[in-house]
């Protein structure tokens, strides 16, 4: 990363990010309160880092060597004067600040009746962002692919049910887009796109996501490692948009004999990638356990390791959802999980303050 003077002018930030573009490659130009990071996209073999530094402005020039280099920690570090650097706030809600972030929401929307009612539950229960369904990404094609599946206009349709209630809820709305198309629809609707797990190796998705400008909630592939993760979500950063928020929704369970949980929820990776970016990071108990019976003690488990929120999907009668009926929980439930997870997530930060009291 070129690190410039607290004084740069203008004219010196462009001429590092010519200087960068004349090798073919691109700058990602982030301002601080009191500095100007750029950071490098693409080959950097190509670049004589000798040259830049030696240019007017620029204060150091420092390499990060993890290979997620524009959403690491010593990235987000760098920007003095930014304390909270991962912080997205949307509408009157902000991921990655002082308290968790409740997301919840029908797996899959049915109708607007449907869709109406859970969102005014969900509301109700504590929940601050509304999640739906439009576009279903299935293991089989003879599943039933959502209602966006029943062409563009439905899609359209849908989307605009959930957009009345999030405006009528005061409630930002998150939805995933499967594909180039159903991305186009998403974003005309959307406050967050959602790339799922099925998705998360899609390069060219994952930078047109990048490109709206929008927040993107950006889900962990089953079977990725932490560096594969982060290093894919780099691909959102590059196109110049930080508003990054990962998601951990459990790995494909190992050894023989049966499966007790549709996937393992890997909370350890919560921690672990905090330690490398200043991104937010949620856990999504629902796809990480499959069933409704674990989801409070997991959402529990996951605020005292350190998440910054939770994706719930939730449901008035699971019973009759035509998805997911195994994971998804009832409003009442809801409002129990949040409630108890904020209680947790005040004790865990009194602990940690009087620890660090204690060791100063």
């Amino acid at each position: 990363m070129i690190i410039m003077n607290s004084g740069a002018k203008t004219e010196e930030v462009n001429r590092v990010v010519e200087e960068i573009k004349k090798k073919g490659l691109r700058a990602d130009v982030s301002r601080g309160e009191f500095r100007t990071i750029i950071g490098i996209v693409g080959d950097e073999t190509k670049v004589d880092f000798d040259r830049l530094a030696a240019l007017p402005g620029v204060k150091d020039v420092r390499p990060v060597e993890a290979p997620y280099k524009l959403i690491s920690r010593e990235y987000g570090e760098a920007l003095a004067g930014r304390e909270h650097p991962g912080e997205i706030k949307i509408k009157n809600v902000v991921i990655g600040g002082q308290e968790p972030v409740f997301i919840a929401g029908p797996c899959s929307i049915e109708s607007k009746q449907q869709f109406d009612k859970i969102a005014e539950a969900v509301k109700k229960a504590g929940a601050h962002i509304l999640r739906g369904g439009v576009f279903k990404p299935r293991s089989s094609v003879h599943s039933w692919q959502g209602i966006g599946s029943e062409g563009e206009e439905m899609a359209e349709e849908a989307l605009s049910w959930m957009r009345e209630a999030g405006d009528r809820l005061e409630m930002p709305i998150v939805t995933e887009a499967i594909g180039h198309e159903s991305l186009k629809i998403v974003a005309k609707y959307a406050d967050i796109i959602q790339i799922g797990s099925r998705n998360m190796y899609n390069q060219d998705l994952l930078q047109a996501a990048g490109r709206t400008g929008l927040p993107v909630l950006f889900k962990r592939h089953f079977g990725a490692g932490i560096e594969e993760f982060l290093s894919f979500s780099e691909y959102i950063a590059s196109e110049g948009n930080s508003k990054i928020i990962l998601v951990e929704r459990g790995m494909l369970p190992v050894g023989k004999g049966k499966n007790y949980t549709r996937y393992s929820l890997d909370l350890a990776a919560v921690p672990a990638i905090q330690k490398e970016t200043f991104l937010p990071v949620l856990v999504d108990p629902s796809h990480g356990t499959g069933r409704r019976d674990l989801i409070l003690d997991m959402s529990c488990a996951a605020i005292a390791c350190g998440a910054e929120g939770l994706m719930i999907e939730c449901h008035s009668n699971p019973e009759e959802a035509i998805v997911d009926t195994a994971q998804q929980i009832t409003p009442d439930e809801l409002k129990q999980v949040i409630e108890t997870c904020n209680k947790i997530h005040k004790l865990v930060g009194e602990s940690k303050k009087r620890a660090k009291e204690a060791a100063i």
